[in-house]
């Protein structure tokens, strides 16, 4: 592990030492270089207490160059912590060791929170930099901690007592999860399986953060400048603002452009009637990561892939997927293709009947063409026009983003109690940033809601909730410090930012997610939020989304950004009405990608692995429709290669589902979609227990019973009949 860097003069005397053999630096000389320390310290916003409203990172005072320093010293720090544990010389006890080990590493986790989520939201040459050099070491450190042997055998020592002590159940949970996390991280190998373990580990931490940059360079690279009112045929006002302003945004004043990000390509394939056009962009949107060039990820993807095999080998699995899916609620690939597929032919089923459409809808144009992917989303369009009297650029202007975002507080008041205060005192990274205070019915300070919700260069793609700060009670009462990031257009100056429905979706998806965060409610920071099991963790996001799709909330906050009238009863029903539409197509793309994911980590060797070969074959075993294209291909698929956390666990947003559909249910059974009772157990026992019990109790807590496929299956328009069952 690499020495502070302001730790030169420790260098320096190290070297005197050896050279001319003094015993002992004198007094003096170990002040002057304790003084200096310190004063670097202090110089270093990540190191000093943040003495900001909230204790909010002070974002204006941090620099690049503070986080190299400050990761060293908070690395250096939660190693001794890490050691008084390891070297206490009593006996080892759920207090001295369990509760020590979560009252560690704060500084790490402090410095960690602001680096990473600023590389993700706000990057720069000088962040990536750092983010490469730091992946093998953050890895390194994470193996060092979890393969001591030390540390394992105070932690089994108390799980093999457990019984004895008198334990609350979330402790003996917390305490389990801890043993295996261990575990699982290879505290019980042989030293020379751990080395090669620990070697694997810090080499996918690399590859997977060269595989994230590479993504984000040829998103960034790219622009589709549209030069001339030809260019621009179709498309309606709100797509040319947004382009308008992305051309701003890159100096190109005077212009319009069509970037990469999901929510200006969509709009773009939606709309433009410059066939050419769609197929170009198209191509380069699916081609991210794919161009033979210095940004092309096949070759990390391949080595990724042999290395998580080679690492749940050692971890005495046959696949990956073995190994990751035994932690789920799912348990096995098995069950995981059972779902996936009793979904994927009817999705494949109803895809084939909108791809009729679509053709038609194309002839009747007079076009003598076959539907490629490009075309699907231009004459979807058409047909729900002409299907459901459903024009999109007719949806967009009651669908204000500042409005939306109202709406979400509201519903989060209506159920939860709490409340949202914008505070323009609370510093903020960008500004687009918006910063609220969040307090419960009491008014009681509960946490800071950070609203990240545009897209620019220095933003990755997608949409994602992450946290400053996570939740505690057991170094005081600690409240959460959460992010919500979006991708959405800016609109033209002195407009608001119109979404979509799709796009108003996700704000609410993402912000169930932040109140996973915001309003959980435990003791240990290791169960706080969404310390969940992965196919778990996406319940609180997509039960919320349910609520932006209700007529009470959306007569309320639907309102035409220009007039203020509120969005027309006959508009909402065909909105309303249009649900299931396309939803062949959105399932198939979907499961599309969560099926080769499985498929990947289902191997048993990628050493000959062809990433390109092995995507078509797997498409073409699973019966994919030629005019589809998976929702994510392999070369970006940044959820299963930018780090782990759903690689083999793409599905969970589908197994989420089945419990979300199941969960709102029960508000339609009360009638009330607000209920009250029933919102105190879905706050009691999803978003405020955090990882505190076991995710299908939590669920049967909440909803009384398992969940059922059915609504799932109804909700995509796949069970017409509501009195059918799944066998």
């Amino acid at each position: 592990m690499r020495l502070l860097s302001k730790a030169g003069v420790g260098v320096a005397l190290m070297m005197t030492t050896a050279l001319g053999g003094m015993a002992a630096v004198n007094a003096a000389e170990q002040v002057q270089v304790a003084a200096a320390t310190k004063t670097a310290e202090s110089a270093n916003p990540l190191l000093a207490e943040w003495t900001t409203p909230f204790g909010v990172p002070p974002f204006s005072q941090i620099e690049p160059e503070h986080f190299l320093p400050a990761f060293e010293k908070a690395m250096a720090d939660h190693k001794a912590e890490v050691a008084a544990i390891t070297g206490n010389p009593e006996a080892p006890t759920f207090e001295n060791t369990i509760v020590a080990m979560e009252k560690s590493g704060a500084a790490l986790d402090k410095v960690a929170a602001v680096f990473y989520n600023l590389n993700s939201s706000n990057t720069n040459d000088e962040l990536q930099a750092i983010a490469r050099e730091l992946a093998p070491k953050m890895a390194k450190h994470g193996n060092d901690i979890s393969m001591d042997p030390k540390l394992f055998a105070r932690i089994d020592a108390v799980y093999q007592q457990r019984d004895k002590l008198k334990l609350k159940p979330e402790e003996v949970r917390l305490l389990e999860r801890h043993r295996l996390d261990f575990v699982r991280s290879g505290a019980q190998l042989p030293k020379e399986k751990q080395d090669r373990l620990a070697q694997i580990m810090e080499r996918l931490a690399t590859l997977s953060n060269q595989f994230s940059q590479n993504v984000l360079a040829d998103e960034k690279d790219y622009m589709l400048v549209l030069e001339s009112e030809k260019d621009m045929e179709g498309l309606p006002e709100f797509v040319r603002a947004a382009a308008a302003q992305a051309a701003n945004e890159r100096g190109l004043d005077g212009k319009h452009v069509i970037t990469l990000s999901r929510s200006s390509i969509e709009p773009f394939l939606t709309f433009s009637a410059r066939r050419d056009l769609r197929e170009k962009a198209f191509k380069a949107w699916i081609a991210r990561g794919d161009n033979g060039d210095e940004h092309d990820n096949k070759e990390i993807i391949k080595e990724i892939v042999q290395l998580r095999v080679e690492r749940a080998n050692l971890l005495g699995y046959p696949t990956f997927a073995d190994y990751k899916l035994e932690d789920t609620m799912a348990k096995t690939p098995a069950a995981v293709e059972e779902l996936m597929l009793k979904v994927w032919e009817p999705a494949k089923q109803a895809l084939a009947e909108e791809q009729k459409m679509l053709q038609s809808a194309a002839a009747a144009e007079g076009q003598n063409i076959e539907i490629e992917p490009w075309d699907w989303r231009y004459y979807a369009e058409k047909v729900r026009k002409a299907s459901f009297d459903l024009d999109q650029a007719e949806i967009k202007p009651y669908f204000q983003l500042d409005k939306m975002i109202e709406a979400m507080f509201y519903t989060a008041t209506r159920l939860y109690g709490v409340t949202f205060e914008e505070r323009k005192d609370i510093p903020t990274y960008h500004p687009d940033v918006r910063a609220f205070e969040v307090k419960d019915k009491d008014g009681k300070h509960v946490a800071v809601f950070l609203s990240d919700n545009f897209a620019r260069p220095s933003k990755r793609s997608g949409a994602w909730m992450s946290s400053y700060r996570s939740q505690e009670k057991l170094r005081g009462d600690i409240r959460p410090i959460v992010v919500n990031n979006n991708n959405f257009s800016k609109g033209k100056q002195g407009e608001p930012a119109l979404l979509s429905f799709d796009d108003a979706n996700t704000l609410f998806h993402e912000f169930g997610h932040g109140l996973h965060g915001m309003l959980s409610d435990v003791t240990y920071p290791g169960q706080a939020g969404t310390n969940v099991l992965r196919d778990f963790v996406e319940l609180p996001s997509q039960i919320n989304e349910h609520w932006i799709e209700q007529p009470e909330v959306l007569k309320k906050f639907a309102v035409h950004y220009k007039t203020g009238e509120p969005i027309p009863d006959e508009l909402l029903e065909k909105i309303l009405a249009a649900q299931n539409f396309n939803q062949g197509f959105s399932t198939v793309e979907y499961l599309a990608s969560s099926l080769v994911d499985l498929e990947f980590h289902a191997l048993t060797d990628a050493k000959d692995l062809d990433v390109a070969q092995f995507e078509k074959d797997t498409l073409k075993k699973i019966g994919m429709p030629e005019v589809m294209v998976m929702r994510h291909r392999s070369p970006h698929f940044s959820h299963i290669f930018s780090g782990d956390g759903y690689s083999a666990g793409y599905y969970s947003y589908m197994w989420a589902e089945v419990l979300d559909a199941d969960g709102f249910e029960a508000f339609k059974e009360k009638g009330d979609i607000f209920d009250p009772e029933l919102a105190r157990k879905l706050l009691e026992n999803v978003y405020s227990a955090g990882g505190t019990m076991d995710p299908m109790e939590a669920y049967i807590r909440f909803r009384g019973r398992a969940p059922s496929v059915e609504p799932l299956l109804r909700n995509r328009g796949f069970l017409p009949d509501e009195k059918a069952k799944v066998n």
